[in-house]
């Protein structure tokens, strides 16, 4: 396999907006496998593309967010997460003269890995996995566009560029950073991801827990009164009272989260802007040794605020009964595909079945247990529910 970096002819077309110590081709680290560059696109544009054009990526669509798909349609899933984050992080990259094609891929790319259920599906599999090098997500986006996908004649995988392919690993814990190779890397030596990986985290957290508020709201779980106690809700919500004392109360609460989401993007760029200003990085190698923390932050009351919204919706949303009672079902949902396929793989269809047990042959149970893992992992939350049904209903028998 060739490691290759993209034409320095690019660089004119492609980079004239950025930053110096933002990404570019001509200075990216290439892909895995070499490929001649695109005519009339930059090289990240090519990966943001091939991710919208990934069956993962199209199965984000019924995949849970907070609330599991049939629930109803009003609700964030996957996907629609997916998109708003890569619309933060695009405003954010373009305010910080950052490349905005990779942190789109990146944005959009960063959930492929996710089990169906959420983070329930996470922790299910994470507890299967236990003996067998555990479950985490980032590691699992990250298996997906190297691995998983097939829809290349001469590669397997994607063939992300390094940039993306180290932006998606967001975190890894210290026992996994070995075996996702040179995307990796980082977390061995302690540096840091490029600019647009760091602004992607971030924006996952702005999306994630304004959306997720959004959500929490319409559903019945949480209530405004409640969220007076909250000064990043409460502030937004007394203004826009006060501005439109008619408003309905759906309309304040549409308003209510724009303003929260701009509030925090706008802190987010100039303290980020200042704080870049201050480092003078030459270059993306000079962000990726920073050794004082990421780059890219809130200023430090937005950021308790910040965290004062993630306690709320932990303690009062994603803890709620009505919450728990769907990840206590998809849990054993789960648990229960895993065992079942453990046990028979003659239960499991023939594809699967036979890349399965093409990974037991290299790799003995760990690596059945991993082939198993993909292909629950690659499930929709209505698939799995499906699957289960047809595994475990007597009426089911097909």
């Amino acid at each position: 396999m060739a490691k290759m970096a993209f034409p320095q002819q690019s660089s004119p077309k492609f980079d004239r907006l950025l930053a110096p110590y933002a990404a570019s081709d001509a200075t990216s680290r290439g892909r895995v496998y070499e490929e001649p560059a695109p005519d009339w696109r930059g090289e990240f544009q090519r990966d943001r593309d091939r991710i919208i054009h990934c069956a993962a990526f199209r199965r984000l669509e019924y995949k849970t967010q907070v609330f599991v798909n049939h629930e109803g349609d009003m609700f964030r899933t996957r996907l629609t997460h997916s998109i708003e984050v890569a619309q933060i992080a695009r405003t954010i990259a373009r305010a910080l003269s950052l490349n905005e094609d990779l942190t789109e891929a990146i944005a959009l790319a960063h959930d492929l890995g996710h089990a169906p259920f959420g983070h329930a599906g996470q922790e299910s599999l994470n507890c299967c996995m236990r003996e067998y090098g555990g479950f985490e997500h980032n590691l699992q986006s990250l298996r997906v566009v190297e691995v998983l996908e097939e829809h290349y004649a001469s590669f397997p995988g994607l063939n992300l560029s390094f940039e993306t392919r180290e932006g998606i690993l967001k975190h890894c814990a210290r026992a996994s950073y070995e075996r996702v190779g040179e995307a990796g890397e980082r977390f061995r030596e302690g540096g840091q991801p490029s600019l647009e990986a760091q602004v992607a985290d971030l924006a996952d957290e702005i999306a994630y827990n304004n959306h997720d508020l959004d959500d929490g709201l319409r559903a019945g779980l949480i209530e405004v009164e409640e969220l007076q106690e909250i000064a990043l809700f409460r502030e937004p919500y007394l203004e826009v009272r006060r501005v439109w004392p008619e408003l309905s109360q759906r309309g304040v609460i549409h308003e209510v989260i724009r303003h929260m989401v701009n509030r925090q993007v706008c802190d987010l760029i100039e303290t980020s802007r200042d704080l870049i200003a201050s480092v003078k990085p030459a270059d993306i190698d000079a962000v990726r040794q920073h050794d004082g923390g990421p780059l890219i932050c809130f200023e430090s009351t937005m950021r308790a605020a910040h965290r004062e919204l993630k306690r709320y919706l932990g303690t009062h949303l994603y803890r709620h009964y009505r919450v728990h009672r769907m990840t206590t079902k998809a849990k054993r949902t789960l648990k229960a595909l895993f065992e079942a396929f453990m046990a028979d793989l003659q239960v499991l269809p023939p594809t699967t079945r036979s890349r399965v047990q093409a990974l037991q042959q290299a790799d003995g149970e760990a690596g059945k247990a991993r082939g198993i893992v993909d292909y629950i992992a690659g499930m929709t939350d209505r698939y799995a529910i499906a699957e289960y049904e047809r595994l475990f209903t007597p009426s089911q028998l097909t």
